[in-house]
């Protein structure tokens, strides 16, 4: 049996799993970026506070985003590998620089983790309140490109 035919079997629960790990990676990008703007705005100059947040952002990167964001990527390719995408639409593309920006902002999360860690508060709440709309506007992005697949 090939490789192929195997992914196209296994399709559906391959999707499931894609889905639940899209789920939980999300969920952390939309909650790190506000743990960020509390971290900044309450717990500067505390610094029993400030080592609370600072364990709750590590936590939350480490043991929820991370492995969510590399299942996300390795049930991503498995579909793709399954054969189910249409390389000549133009989808499958702008799905694909969203989950780039994606994978962008996680790592932009991660810098800024170990930058707060430190005791950097260079970057402003409001500055976190922005990027916390990121992970919004590729969200739309690939959902109506999967779905809508419009072109």
């Amino acid at each position: 049996m090939r490789g192929s035919a195997v992914l196209s079997d296994l399709y559906l629960w391959i999707k499931a799993f894609h889905i639940m790990s899209v789920l939980a990676w999300m969920a952390g990008l939309f909650y790190l970026p506000r743990l960020y703007v509390h971290h900044v705005e309450r717990a500067q100059g505390n610094e029993e506070m400030s080592s609370v947040f600072a364990m709750m952002e590590h936590k939350l990167l480490r043991l929820i985003m991370n492995p969510s964001m590399i299942a996300t990527w390795i049930f991503g390719l498995l579909l793709v590998g399954a054969g189910v995408v249409d390389w000549s639409a133009v989808w499958p593309y702008t799905k694909l620089v969203a989950i780039l920006g994606m994978t962008w902002f996680h790592m932009w999360l991660a810098k800024h983790r170990k930058l707060l860690a430190s005791g950097s508060f260079e970057t402003s709440g409001r500055t976190y309140r922005i990027m916390n709309e990121v992970p919004t506007l590729l969200m739309i992005v690939i959902v109506i490109s999967v779905v809508v697949k419009p072109l």
